[in-house]
């Protein structure tokens, strides 16, 4: 065998080079469209809480008298123009300082810090009721087009994602904790369990790896008991849209002609949905997992607050109540930058799975 047997033919070089070129570029493009997206979300945010007037007055304006109140604006700053406190609001915000609460005086990163890990928490039962329950049912009713099972799932599907979060957490609370009591009315944990996981050493803040670290099954089952019902009313929801999506892709993958080819062959159908068409038609459901991901983060507060949650959208729920709108304005500057980064890497990961989508 000659050099020239073993060299790397031109185009052959070429095209893995723009390859990953390809990658470089699209990571770095997904990358810097994090900064417009975020200042476009902090931007509409920070005026929308403008249009009701400024946060002081519409959260203690009735408990203080005209020249308290003016003394609190002066100090706070909002008695200078809308457009300079703007300005100064997105060089905080550049900084990482995303302001203090007027209620309780708390730093909007304390915030995060103390019940962001409870709405991570609920997010990851959530993803896995809505992968577990998706991606099979979308599979069998691919596997049963146009019969009554595809028909009934097909149903199933469209009363997931239609259904409002908040009636499906009423309707669960009433049918499995008030009527057959199989599941807790609330709350992340019992009181009992609580304590002692919120004494453990080094506690994450997630329940169930500190009940998992004690390796105590009391805690464990008592932390799972209480996440059951709110993860299945904010999963449902994402998960009609996997089953569709698996059933859409899977039946048009099946009908292609690499399939058409298997199938001459004399492989059987099941075959042919397992091996040949199956894994394809997941690289979708990983495309729109980052956007389903932001829809649960929206989908959490409502959640949150029908099941007593304690965590990000339960907190904000009681800010509003409060009508503190510096401290609404922080929560969702900080979630959009945490579903402008999860898109980031959702695009990223979609790209190193399939090639097609850097292009």
């Amino acid at each position: 065998m000659t050099i020239a047997d073993t060299a790397t033919p031109p185009s052959a070089a070429a095209g893995k080079k723009s390859g990953g070129g390809g990658l470089g570029r699209y990571i770095l493009v997904r990358f810097l469209l994090i900064i417009p997206t975020v200042f476009i979300l902090v931007t509409l945010v920070f005026f929308l809480m403008r249009v009701v007037g400024d946060p002081i007055s519409a959260s203690v304006g009735g408990r203080l008298t005209p020249d308290q109140l003016n003394a609190r604006l002066a100090e706070a700053g909002y008695d200078r123009p809308v457009l300079v406190q703007y300005f100064e609001y997105i060089g905080q915000i550049f900084t990482g300082d995303f302001g203090r609460t007027l209620t309780d005086n708390r730093e909007i990163s304390e915030i995060l810090v103390t019940y962001g890990t409870g709405t991570l928490e609920l997010v990851f039962f959530a993803l896995v009721v809505a992968l577990v329950v998706g991606i099979p049912l979308g599979r069998l009713a691919a596997y049963r087009r146009d019969q009554i099972p595809d028909a009934l799932l097909r149903i199933f599907a469209i009363l997931c994602y239609a259904t409002p979060v908040f009636f499906a957490a009423l309707l669960l609370k009433l049918v499995f904790s008030v009527w057959l009591g199989w599941f807790p009315l609330g709350g992340r944990a019992s009181t009992s369990t609580q304590l002692v996981l919120d004494r453990i050493s080094g506690s994450t803040g997630i329940n169930i790896i500190d009940a998992l670290r004690t390796g105590r099954w009391d805690l464990i089952s008592d932390v799972l008991a209480h996440a059951v019902l709110p993860a299945v009313a904010l999963g449902l929801l994402t998960a009609g849209v996997f089953l569709r999506l698996v059933r859409t892709n899977l039946i048009g993958t099946l009908s292609m002609d690499y399939v058409d080819a298997a199938r001459s062959r004399g492989v059987r159908e099941g075959r042919l949905l397992r091996k040949h068409a199956y894994k394809p038609a997941l690289i979708p459901i990983i495309t729109v997992m980052g956007m389903q991901i932001a829809l649960m983060l929206g989908g959490a507060i409502l959640t949150e607050s029908a099941f007593g949650w304690r965590g990000l959208g339960f907190q904000l729920a009681q800010y509003l109540g409060a009508r503190d709108f510096v401290a609404v304005q922080g929560i969702v500057a900080l979630l959009a930058v945490i579903v402008a980064l999860t898109n980031f890497a959702v695009d990223v990961l979609a790209a190193l799975i399939d090639p097609r989508v850097r292009y």
